[in-house]
């Protein structure tokens, strides 16, 4: 089995994988783990098993997809509770003291300096890694398609979401259209477009390292009972290895265009004809 970092070690996992393969997998959120000094910044340990802590599932079914299609990826080994390495560093979201109704004691009274040290320290290095094998893969002459795992609770303050899985996306549709109507090809599938959250954040992650460097990306949210499980991982990743392998076999995903960003004002409608609201 293979060896889960501790955030003392290292903020980042790797998967090694060729250069030239043309897909990077990349997981914001795949751990629940807290360097020692914090301690369990006040919270009980049953805090660190839900969403705000991690997201379930994720890291189980990224190592899954990256072994059984053999490409990179580069994982976060630390709780979005000390810092959440898919916000922008000016995001004020980026070190929560309140989620999802719980405070949070040991952000309650961090200061600047405390969250410039989190950032120096976990978020900065993350996100160069995930630049150096993008730059990697460049170099490479096949330019990565980006694609980014989440994963979603069942039910949202009372409401249950229907979606099985959801494609979040913001203006660059080549992988996303692609990915969404395969999926939603099976009709035992409820598969959300831009739901339950909107794939539109100045900022974060595929915003940051896909987006403003004009590669393809995609950004799949799976319903955390889905892959709670060795089992569910197994069938997901069953279910999503021949769909990439489809989708990174066109030509289209490894070249570079800007679509701009909605979150910002640059994106065109005319540049992409099934723009999200």
């Amino acid at each position: 089995m293979r060896k889960n970092p501790h955030p003392d070690e290292t903020p980042f996992e790797t998967v090694d994988g060729p250069a030239d393969c043309g897909l990077l997998i990349l997981c914001d959120h795949a751990s629940n783990a807290l360097p020692a000094a914090y301690g369990s910044l006040g919270l009980p340990a049953s805090e660190f098993e839900r969403h705000i802590g991690y997201d379930i599932g994720g890291r189980a079914i990224t190592l899954a997809l990256a072994e059984m299609l053999g490409v990179p990826a580069v994982l976060s080994t630390f709780s979005r509770l000390l810092v959440d390495p898919n916000r922008g560093e000016d995001d004020p979201t980026v070190m929560m003291r309140l989620s999802d109704g719980t405070v949070v004691p040991g952000n309650h009274k961090a200061d600047t300096a405390e969250i410039e040290h989190r950032l120096a320290t976990y978020h900065r290095p993350y996100h160069r890694q995930i630049e150096t094998q993008i730059d990697t893969m460049m170099a490479s002459g096949t330019p990565p398609l980006i694609f980014s795992i989440h994963s979603f609770t069942p039910v949202w303050r009372g409401v249950p979401r229907p979606w099985e899985a959801a494609v979040l996306w913001d203006n660059d549709p080549r992988a996303n259209i692609a990915l969404r109507d395969m999926l939603a090809a099976d009709r035992s599938l409820t598969i959300g477009d831009n739901e339950p959250y909107n794939g539109c954040l100045t900022g974060d992650t595929i915003y940051r390292h896909a987006t403003m460097r004009g590669l393809a990306n995609c950004l799949i949210e799976l319903r955390q009972n889905e892959i709670a499980d060795d089992a569910g991982v197994q069938i997901w990743a069953d279910r999503l290895a021949p769909l990439l392998e489809d989708i990174v076999a066109r030509p289209e995903m490894h070249e570079i265009a800007y679509y701009g960003s909605r979150a910002d004002g640059t994106a065109r409608a005319q540049d992409n004809p099934e723009r999200p609201a």
